[in-house]
């Protein structure tokens, strides 16, 4: 049986990062007042650490690598498409 550590663990790291930054980006443009909004900056940086460790922690469910880098993959190309077409409708 194949466990593929070394690729999942790599998936988690730099997609999962990329993941926690563009959701979090999405919360700062689409969230409670905007991205203008008094004293967000904080919580929204605190947020990044969090999310990137869950996708870490939650990418070794996954029954492979390639299907690691594949969901994580898809999920940031949709997560990025929003977070730019947050920005150009909002901003």
């Amino acid at each position: 049986m194949k466990t593929d550590w070394w690729s999942k663990s790599l998936a988690g790291i730099v997609a999962g990062f990329t993941l926690a930054l563009a959701l979090a980006g999405l919360f700062a443009w689409a969230g409670p007042g905007g991205i203008n909004a008094v004293n967000k900056y904080q919580l929204i940086m605190w947020m990044v650490a969090p999310l990137w460790l869950s996708a870490v922690s939650l990418v070794f469910l996954f029954p492979s690598g390639c299907h690691a880098w594949a969901w994580l993959g898809g999920a940031n190309v949709c997560a990025w498409i929003a977070l730019v077409l947050t920005r150009s409708w909002l901003g």
